[in-house]
């Protein structure tokens, strides 16, 4: 079977782009999973696997689930306020179809998209340490090379950035981060934005505007 030969950590199947429900490659994320699982024990509690078909010319790259949204409910931003900017988003541009209602079951369906994170496994205070970053990229590594149709990347937040240039083998220098920013990285065309967390809109860093700026092009340039 062909493996990996990229990113930190042992060589992975490229079949393989989830984690296992008690992954224990990051001992710190694994801890708070089972304290999590403990005090909540109805939740999902897990690395959260991507959404959507392997056969899709775009995937969004996103930071890590968050503790009620995606490690509550898991689906990629499901269940908190960045999943409310994303969705309907997604829905305008043709890239998902159906209500978004915050929850797995709400029938919502992307079109030509799929949706992961630089880390599975939610961390504390929504702050992933650097090893876990790295660790973690296997499976986006993975997942990247098993989406023969890949065309486009949006990667939402420096961290979304930086991983998914280390698992291309692309250096910082090269496709620097900036909102907005366009990027080609041989078949594939990387485009950054701003998380769209409730805290960057809240404080002005990001606009629906500007986030929808973003998929605008995405949608353009894909149509071409």
């Amino acid at each position: 079977m062909p493996t990996l030969t990229r990113g930190s950590g042992p060589r992975v199947p490229t079949s393989l782009t989830d984690p296992d429900r008690d992954c224990p490659f990051c001992p710190r994320l694994a801890e708070f999973r089972s304290e999590v699982r403990a005090r909540e024990p109805g939740w999902f509690n897990a690395p959260v696997p991507s959404f959507g078909g392997a056969d899709a010319s775009l995937l969004i790259v996103g930071l890590a689930p968050g503790l009620q949204g995606a490690n509550r409910t898991g689906r990629p931003f499901t269940g908190d306020y960045a999943g409310d900017l994303l969705y309907a988003t997604l829905i305008d541009y043709g890239f998902a179809q159906g209500h978004y209602q915050a929850r797995p079951d709400d029938g919502l369906q992307l079109i030509d998209c799929r949706i992961s994170n630089a880390v599975r496994c939610v961390p504390p205070q929504n702050k992933p340490l650097p090893l876990e970053i790295n660790t973690c990229r296997r499976f986006l590594i993975a997942t990247i090379e098993a989406m023969p149709k890949l065309r486009a990347i949006v990667l939402l937040g420096r961290i979304a950035h930086d991983s998914t240039l280390k698992a291309l083998g692309l250096r910082a220098a090269q496709a620097p981060f900036g909102h907005g920013a366009v990027h080609d990285a041989g078949r594939l065309r990387l485009y950054d934005s701003y998380h769209c967390s409730r805290y960057n809109t809240n404080t002005g860093v990001l606009t629906p505007k500007m986030f929808r700026d973003v998929f605008a092009r995405v949608r353009t340039d894909l149509d071409t």
